[in-house]
């Protein structure tokens, strides 16, 4: 079987060495850094019994649209390759937000071995140990798989853009849309798509996926406050955690809880979950109060939260606020905008702004709204925090900037 693997870039090597191991022809092409300029000369010409292409290649690149031979994604490529070996349980989870919180939040009930992979790291449970970074296409599955498998113990993986259907559970935990492949697709229609073939599949509120396999969250879950109660299969829950009051927090915990007891597994220590770093998380620093929202989530509603939070912490008004966007940081697939972060500077209304990343051009609109507004501007996230702290006499700090950890 002769092969076409589009994007080396996102997981493309991983799944060519996969189907040259399973003993097929393959041809991988570089269709964004130009790296493979023979093979993208040559591919168009080319016959080919089955192409492999990302969900966010634009359908009419010039090597996508002249190709025969069936064409499948990524996520679907991953799938075949895993076969039936699999770890147990394993749950994919994808969505615009509150995926990795989810997935930790998940990791963190689940009893006995099991590897947890997503945006911020893989790691080894229940010791917490790091075992590697990747990103988190759905090519990187395949190496959480083997080493679950290995474990043996079940898997909890985080995928981008849709998930693989392979495993136990699927778990889309956010309505948000956006643009992919050129503006040509929808991420929320790519991704439901992609749990056609899952087991179960359980989403958020407001995610427009429907079938006998698919449990809403909303029909199973209700929170109250700092309280949650989780009925399924005649079986009731009840869960406290203040964290229920966060927004970030919120569908993420309800959704673990819910799928904890779809896969049979007593939630209950979700009451003592704590706060992520870069997500809510709590320090002190020169009687400061500093909430660190700084993720590849990080967009002006939950600036907006962490900004109430803080300064219901700090039982003060005054805030400064570190905002932006780390340049160049290519694992962060949907930008902060600059008309997004003057949204959330607007609303905040901070008594300061540090700014990370590029600031609006000279002359534009945004740099004249924003004239005499920015105090300082700063180019990572950690200069951005001392900056602000060195700043700030009293009162709290919100980072807010968009990056991946």
């Amino acid at each position: 079987m002769h092969i076409l693997v589009l994007d080396t870039i996102h997981g493309g090597k991983e799944i060519s060495a996969a189907y040259s191991a399973a003993g097929c022809s393959v041809d991988a092409v570089d269709v964004y850094h130009g790296t493979t300029p023979d093979e993208l000369r040559e591919a168009p010409e080319r016959h080919y019994d089955l192409v492999v292409a990302p969900v966010h290649l634009d359908p009419d690149h010039p090597v996508l649209a002249r190709q025969k031979a069936p064409v499948i994604t990524h996520h679907e490529a991953v799938r075949r390759l895993l076969g039936e070996h699999l770890p147990h349980p394993m749950i994919e989870i994808t969505g615009a937000q509150g995926k990795t919180t989810t997935a930790h939040a998940l990791a963190s009930i689940l009893p006995n071995k099991g590897v947890l992979h997503t945006s911020s790291g893989t790691y080894a449970y229940p010791s917490g140990d790091l075992l590697w970074k990747k990103s988190i296409t759905p090519a990187s599955e395949i190496a959480a798989v083997w080493y679950a498998s290995r474990m043996p113990g079940w898997l909890i993986a985080e995928i981008s853009l849709g998930v693989t259907g392979t495993g136990d559970l699927a778990i889309i935990t956010s309505p948000d849309d956006y643009t992919v492949a050129r503006g040509k697709k929808s991420a929320i229609r790519e991704k439901i798509a992609s749990a056609s073939h899952a087991r179960c599949v359980l989403v958020a509120d407001g995610v427009p996926c429907h079938g006998e396999n698919v449990v809403h969250l909303g029909d199973i879950v209700r929170c109250n406050g700092v309280q949650c109660t989780i009925e399924i299969e005649g079986k009731t829950c009840v869960l406290t955690n203040p964290l229920f009051l966060l927004p970030p927090y919120r569908t993420p915990l309800m959704l673990a809880a819910a799928a904890a007891m779809i896969l049979h597994i007593d939630p209950a220590p979700l009451n003592h979950f704590t706060a992520l770093p870069g997500r809510m998380s709590l320090e002190c620093a020169k009687d400061l109060i500093i909430v660190d929202n700084s993720n590849s989530g990080t967009n002006a509603v939950t600036t907006l939260c962490a900004a109430r939070y803080a300064r219901y912490c700090a039982k003060a008004s005054e805030l400064t606020l570190v905002i932006g966007q780390v340049e160049g940081d290519g694992a962060v697939c949907e930008g902060f905008s600059h008309d997004q972060i003057l949204s959330a500077i607007n609303q905040v209304r901070p008594t300061r702004v540090v700014w990370v990343g590029r600031p609006p051009g000279l002359g534009t609109g945004q740099s004249g709204v924003l004239k005499g507004t920015i105090d300082a501007t700063c180019t990572t996230l950690d200069e951005g925090k001392k900056t602000a702290i060195r700043l700030t006499g009293k009162g709290s700090i919100v980072l807010s900037v968009k990056t991946w950890r």
